[in-house]
């Protein structure tokens, strides 16, 4: 199953750029006072390993955010190596229908190679059982399981504290660089609220777009 996009929080100007006073939902105005957990938004390529159990075959895949999406080589062998089949399989005896959603990032991945400077690998950061979207604390015990990381969470904010920790800056949690600056947050409620749609209320802001709107008013001074 294709991860959902992640909605941003700010309606844009004709020219891309943010328009902090107006959001792109009117749900965020309303849960604008609620805290969020928010996690370290990661500049990679949004991936996931998929189980399928079937009467004839047990099936494990490795793809990126869609099935026509390519998966850069050193990634996709990265993913297959950590993610082997019997070794997934076993990790859900029970369920037929697994993904397991993450983050490919490094080498030539996006701006990895401030990450990891020689390599690539997968941070988690969700996982959806059948028809069901597991906990936090669910999947911090799949990643330990699996021996690999989950998103780190910066912190549990309300949505105009969010806005002024990203707007402010500060640097990834992950990456080697240590200089290096986040992209930005990801907010999601801690029990999986929904929109109208059906999708689950998750949340981007991202530090460079605090960036583009400031040269913009810089520009009409």
């Amino acid at each position: 199953m294709e991860y959902q996009k992640i909605q941003t929080l700010f309606k844009r100007d004709d020219n891309g750029i943010i328009i902090p006073a107006e959001y792109t939902l009117e749900e965020f105005n309303y849960l604008k006072d609620c805290v969020f957990e928010c996690t370290e938004k990661i500049d990679g390529m949004n991936a996931r390993v998929e189980i399928n159990r079937g009467e004839i075959a047990n099936i494990v895949s490795y793809k990126g955010r869609t099935d026509k999406a390519i998966v850069p080589i050193p990634l996709y062998n990265y993913m297959c190596e950590t993610f082997p089949k019997q070794k997934v399989l076993d990790l859900f005896p029970e369920c037929n229908n697994v993904t397991i959603y993450g983050e490919g990032y490094g080498v030539k991945i996006q701006n990895g190679g401030n990450y990891i400077s020689n390599g690539v690998s997968f941070i988690l950061f969700d996982v959806r059982v059948g028809g069901w979207w597991l906990s936090r604390k669910d999947c911090e015990e799949i990643a330990n399981k699996l021996n690999i990381g989950i998103v780190p969470i910066i912190g549990y904010m309300t949505i105009p504290q969010a806005i002024e920790y990203v707007d402010k800056g500060f640097k990834s949690t992950i990456a080697e660089n240590k200089n290096y600056d986040a992209e930005g947050l990801v907010l999601r409620t801690p029990n999986g609220l929904k929109l109208r749609n059906g999708e689950r209320i998750i949340i981007k802001i991202k530090t460079r777009d605090f960036v583009k709107y400031r040269n913009s008013q810089n520009k009409l001074k």
